[in-house]
């Protein structure tokens, strides 16, 4: 969940001049080069699913041996030198699911792309295991659970091996509107790669970090509205938030029944593509994954196509084009490579006509979030049995619990009725209903393949003492609130702060962004590792 999304006051655009400020003054060139860029030699730095199937296959590389190497890889980078706290928790497991899935190879079996792949999931998500699942809260420290959530169940089906769990903000950023993304209770502040002093955004925090410093393969995150693809662009990474329905929630700490779905974060896209294929399915306990029967496919990766932007019409979001000057450089730059790559250009005015829907969005949270808690936590393994227990825990804990910012989110939650309520009805019906009308609209009069944009402006800098700020823009809203695909893809850098480009579409069209996505990765190549610099000064 981005809060600060809920902080355009009359408008979800909500622009502003605040995407260059600096947690320190200084100066530095475009792509934040200095002389304080840490040398980094890891073996596996960029390294691709594809590469490590293929030393795997050679014998080259064993999953133990990589396994080993991302755990060495966390206790050097997340927990010492420069302390990223992206991993909550290590599996103790990992090693051991890394060895059976060696065996299996030895015998000749090979379950797939993900066989002996290394995967951070978010601390939200249900791990039968030794793990706990806490959303970030002590509240719900202790929280071990008997069985995976739904997409799990695949993640071990497809032969990944479950590395650990991702810091976030806490409660996915639904706690207070005072908040700092990507700190915890339970975790601290997790910090972005590129430069330290930096907020990876929110709230998988943990997983857009950890992918982009190469703590793991690939990594999976949440999103409710912008919470994958917001620090996945903000990490310089290629985010795909699935139509709600592809990816079955179940066994996730939820916000959103409406908006709520996991997704891939990666170097790649092809990465995130794998990924993407090996997590969807039906599953009995989420209804709406019955909606996606026969509209998932099996390989998301048979629609790469580096000339796929070719012959394609494209909207461009009006209210992305007069930012700032850094930005504005960026996006322009983008829509003369779309059109260099043979892509047809249309400017469109999506925000403008889902201002209503932007306004009644956090009303609908709140009474959902309220609903899915109370029901996660009935069969919770920990002490906390309904949002009410957790806000008297806080209470009772407020040094430990809520020393930076308190709670008033969730008491905000607490305080409403349940989903039959004609204010939680009415609010429904104008964000999801009139967004996915305007989206489709805007799409078949235009005789459009997808509507793109920045993902959102640059890395904020950590304030726990204020709390977020609005980082210039954000395009998370409209799939969010319609539960659309949208994917993000490197689109450069502002003072050395990575920022994306999004492409958004209808529902189950993730093959055809995705291919849109692919074209336009492979024709920039603008992925580059970060260098862990402390500050805009070095």
């Amino acid at each position: 969940m981005q809060r600060r999304n809920f902080l355009k006051a009359g408008s979800v655009a909500g622009l502003a001049t605040l995407m260059t400020t600096s947690c320190k003054a200084g100066t530095t060139d475009s792509t934040g080069n200095n002389d304080a860029n840490q040398a980094d030699d890891f073996e596996l730095n960029e390294v691709t699913i594809d590469t490590l199937q293929q030393k795997m296959k050679s014998g080259e590389y064993s999953s133990r041996l990589i396994t080993q190497k991302y755990l060495d890889r966390i206790q050097k980078i997340d927990k010492a030198g420069p302390k990223l706290k992206a991993v909550i928790e290590i599996n103790p497991d990992a090693l051991t699911i890394a060895d059976a899935m060696d065996k299996e190879r030895a015998a000749g079996k090979v379950r797939g792309p993900l066989h002996g792949i290394p995967v951070l999931v978010k601390d939200n998500i249900n791990t039968g295991d030794k793990m706990m699942t806490t959303a970030g809260a002590l509240a719900l420290e202790g929280n071990i659970v008997k069985e995976d959530a739904f997409i799990i169940k695949k993640l071990r089906e497809a032969g990944a091996v479950l590395l650990g769990k991702t810091n976030l903000s806490e409660w996915a950023n639904f706690r207070s509107s005072h908040s700092t993304s990507a700190w915890s209770s339970r975790g601290g502040q997790t910090k972005c790669a590129y430069i330290l002093d930096r907020n990876p955004s929110g709230s998988s925090a943990g997983s857009g970090s950890a992918a982009s410093a190469n703590l793991c393969a690939i990594a999976i995150g949440t999103e409710t509205d912008g919470s994958i693809v917001s620090p996945s662009s903000v990490n310089g990474l290629v985010g795909i938030k699935p139509t709600v329905g592809l990816w079955s929630r179940s066994g996730i700490i939820p916000i959103s029944k409406t908006q709520d779905t996991a997704g891939p974060m990666a170097r790649t896209v092809k990465d995130a593509a794998v990924l993407l294929a090996a997590c969807a399915g039906v599953d009995s306990q989420d209804s709406y994954t019955a909606a996606s029967q026969g509209k998932a496919l099996a390989d998301y990766t048979k629609a790469l196509d580096p000339n796929g932007l070719k012959g394609k019409r494209i909207g461009i979001e009006k209210n992305s084009l007069h930012v700032t000057p850094a930005m504005d450089k960026l996006i322009y730059g983008a829509i003369e490579l779309l059109k260099n790559q043979g892509a047809t250009i249309v400017e469109v005015d999506l925000y403008g006509q889902i201002k209503e829907a932007g306004k009644a969005e956090f009303t609908v949270l709140l009474y959902e979030f309220k609903d899915g808690v109370n029901n996660y936590l009935k069969n919770a393994n920990c002490k906390m049995k309904s949002l009410a227990d957790v806000i008297e825990f806080n209470q009772k804990n407020e040094a430990k619990a809520m020393p930076f910012f308190k709670q008033e989110t969730l008491e905000q939650a607490n305080k409403k009725g349940d989903l039959n309520s004609k204010e939680y009805l009415d609010a429904v019906n104008k964000t999801t209903t009139i967004t996915r009308e305007v989206i489709d609209k805007i799409l078949k009069d235009n005789k459009l393949d997808a509507i793109v944009a920045p993902t959102n402006g640059p890395a904020c800098c950590i304030d726990l003492v204020n709390g977020d700020y609005d980082n210039g823009y954000s395009f998370s809203g409209p799939a969010a609130m319609a539960g659309y695909p949208h994917i993000t893809v490197p689109m450069g850098f502002i003072y050395g702060l990575p920022v994306g480009l999004s492409f958004v579409s209808t529902a189950y069209d993730e093959a055809n962004i995705i291919k849109l996505g692919y074209a336009y990765e492979q024709a920039t190549k603008k992925r580059t590792p970060p260098k862990f610099t402390k500050d805009l000064l070095g």
